[in-house]
């Protein structure tokens, strides 16, 4: 039995080999009819060297006898194909095919590279705080690029290490620069704030009236801006620009109960103020009645803030100034009141008047008015005017009164109680025939008592010095002459524009900060001589800051000249600030190949020699043309005030010619606009 057993089991392992040899026979992968084939793979890469993070390589796989296809590190991608890859490091790529025969591999090394230095890039403006129309810079540096784009139609710039581009947005814009180099990209941003400049036509000469003269002033309320131009005046709202009356009024108008200044008796130079004191209009003028050869001086206060009202009336005053105003000692007539200005002070109402002589400078008149009284309608009284007459105060023979300004309020914030009025005037050149320069300014004292009037007072308290300085069209031992603004000339005949720059202009506007007083005003001064055609004397606007701490005179602080180019005569200048101390002063241009227009400029006097920037409101259209010496009547003065409602908002009002449809000769026309600084708010 057991060995059987052991034949037995011999047996059957014996059977067991021989099976599984012929098995083995069978599916043998040495060849022959029905075997298996192996896979095949192929990998390659393109291109085999990038910059890390800013190009990419192409893998393409290849395989045959495959079912299924991998990327070690990516998984399953397919057969006979491609992917993109972006190593950030050399890398080595295996691609393994696999199918029913086995797998097969292949491998691609894609080598990197890091990249080059990152481009830089920086972007400023020359201003961040614009008006509409108006030319800045943008000023870009960097570094690594080999493109520069800025976005808003300004498109791609050079130089790529740096330079700048001028721009004139419309509206406020924020400017991207774009540096792409090395593969990568930089951006800088910078953002330019533009304010609107509103205007609007004022009164024009038609079809209201035929008259040439013109001299336009006004003043900006709470709820309108009410202007003059000689002989009449008109309100216009503030946010419809819409005139309140449907014609310009008479000037004589508040004084139709007073016959001094009734009907036509107010013979031009009317003043409007606004008293942001009181919230009150005020218009002043002087007037001549012929029968009895008297000047008077008239006064109108409003009893309401709102010239639309249908309460509106007029406190009208009219004050004699008889016994003020020397007489000719051969005619015996009056001297002539000129050039009446006035301002507003807690006070009084202060006017000031040049006395003529025959037509030739005697002196000044200087009055006070009392001003609560008058707004309170008490009747008109000799007690309630105080006035120095000062004759001819020379200088080598020059008026150092001549013209003077008068400090009129602007703010909220009054002068501190029982301070001094002052006033200031041009300092000519000595007339000896060859001096031109000026070194100083005049500034005058103002002092008036109610209570007792022989305690008030009039002097000259200071003549402060200032930047050397020529009066504008200024000719040795001839002051007055001022004639030397250029237009485009008439066929036959060159046109002289009246610079009036022989005097500071309204206005001396006053403003308290709580720390320190300030009075700003301005003038026209030669900036240059140009050759069109013949030897000329350019004009520009020079400016003053003077400054007091409430006691004493106050002094200069800071002035300067606005003079951006040397072609341009600037003049006729007007000046304010708002509360925040941006300073603004409007003026006329003009030269041979520009019709006289108006422009104005801005900074702050918060900043020692602030550079200005100039803003154009209106283009001329046509020139003041004079048929027989070229010496036109140009306008004597414009005005700049401060809108009472935010304490921000400038307005302004200048003139302009007009040649209209069917004239022959240009007519006058004047403009009124308004902007404020998006510093102020």
């Amino acid at each position: 039995m057991l060995i059987w057993r052991m034949g037995k089991e011999r047996g059957t392992f014996l059977g067991l080999l021989l099976a599984l040899s012929m098995l083995a026979g069978c599916s043998s992968a040495g060849g022959g009819h029905g075997s298996t084939p192996a896979p095949t793979a192929t990998l390659t890469a393109n291109p085999t060297a990038i910059t890390a993070g800013q190009e990419q390589s192409i893998l393409t796989f290849t395989s045959t006898n495959a079912d299924t296809g991998t990327i070690d590190g990516m998984g399953a991608v397919g057969l006979n194909s491609q992917v993109r890859v972006e190593p950030l490091t050399t890398t080595t790529y295996t691609y393994t095919a696999t199918g029913p025969g086995g797998s097969a591999t292949a491998q691609a090394t894609v080598t990197v590279t890091p990249p080059g230095p990152a481009p830089t890039v920086t972007l400023s403006a020359s201003s961040t705080s614009i008006f509409a129309g108006q030319n800045i810079f943008l000023t870009w540096t960097s570094t690594n690029a080999t493109l520069l784009v800025i976005d808003n139609n300004v498109n791609s710039v050079r130089p790529l290490s740096g330079g700048s581009v001028r721009v004139s947005p419309s509206q406020s814009t924020t400017y991207t620069i774009t540096a792409t180099g090395n593969g990568q990209t930089a951006t800088a941003t910078a953002t330019v704030t533009v304010a609107p400049v509103n205007s609007f036509d004022g009164i024009a000469q038609y079809p209201t009236f035929s008259s040439r003269d013109v001299d336009p002033n006004g003043a900006v309320g709470t709820i309108q801006f009410m202007e003059y131009v000689n002989t009449e005046y008109q309100a216009y709202d503030k946010t419809t620009f819409q005139p309140v009356w449907p014609t310009p009024q008479p000037i004589g108008t508040p004084w139709n109960l007073v016959p001094a200044c009734a009907g036509t008796g107010i013979t031009l130079d009317a003043v409007i103020n606004f008293d942001r004191l009181a919230l009150r209009w005020v218009i002043a003028a002087k007037a001549f009645v012929l029968s009895t050869h008297t000047y008077y001086y008239c006064i109108a206060v409003s009893n309401t803030d709102d010239l639309s009202s249908s309460t509106l009336t007029w406190y009208a005053y009219s004050f004699d100034l008889s016994s003020y105003l020397p007489k000719d000692t051969t005619t015996n007539a009056s001297y002539l009141p000129d050039w009446t200005k006035l301002g507003t002070w807690p006070d009084a109402y202060y006017a000031t008047m040049d006395m003529l002589d025959a037509g030739i400078e005697a002196g000044v008149l200087v009055c006070a008015f009392d001003r609560t009284n008058m707004l309170i309608n008490t009747p008109p009284s000799a007690s309630q005017m105080q006035c120095f007459a000062v004759p001819v105060s020379l200088d080598s023979e020059i008026i150092l009164q001549h013209s003077l300004i008068p400090a009129d309020v602007d703010g909220t914030i009054p002068p501190p109680s029982g301070r001094d009025e002052f006033m200031v005037s041009i300092q000519n050149p000595p007339s000896n025939g060859t001096t031109t320069i000026s070194t100083t300014i005049n500034v005058w004292d103002f002092h008036v008592d109610w209570t007792a009037p022989a305690h008030s007072s009039f002097n000259l308290v200071s003549s402060p010095t200032v930047a050397p300085y020529t009066p504008g069209c200024y000719l040795p031992g001839l002051p007055a002459i001022t004639n030397c603004v250029l237009e485009p000339p008439t066929p036959g005949m060159g046109q002289l524009i009246d610079s009036v720059g022989d005097r500071l202009m309204p206005r001396l506007a006053y403003r308290n900060f709580g720390t320190y007083e300030s009075f700003l005003v301005s003038q026209t001064v030669q900036t240059g001589t140009i050759n069109s055609p013949g030897p000329t004397l350019q004009t520009g606007i020079r400016w003053y800051e003077l400054r007091g701490s409430f006691t004493g005179t106050p002094s200069v602080y800071q002035s300067g000249t606005i003079n951006p180019d040397t072609s341009l005569f600037r003049f006729l200048p007007s000046i304010a600030q708002d509360k925040v101390g941006n300073a603004a002063v409007g003026y006329s241009v003009s030269d041979t190949s520009t019709d006289p227009g108006i422009d104005f400029s801005y900074w702050s006097l918060a900043t020692a020699n602030a550079a200005t920037s100039e803003v154009t409101i209106l283009n001329g259209t046509a020139e003041e043309v004079t048929p027989t010496n070229g010496i036109g009547p140009w306008g004597s003065y414009s005005s700049m005030t401060v809108d009472p409602g935010d304490d921000c908002t400038f307005w302004y009002v200048n003139e302009y010619y007009v040649l209209l449809a069917g004239q022959t000769d240009s007519s006058w026309a004047t403009r009124i606009a308004n902007f404020k600084m998006p510093t102020c708010q």
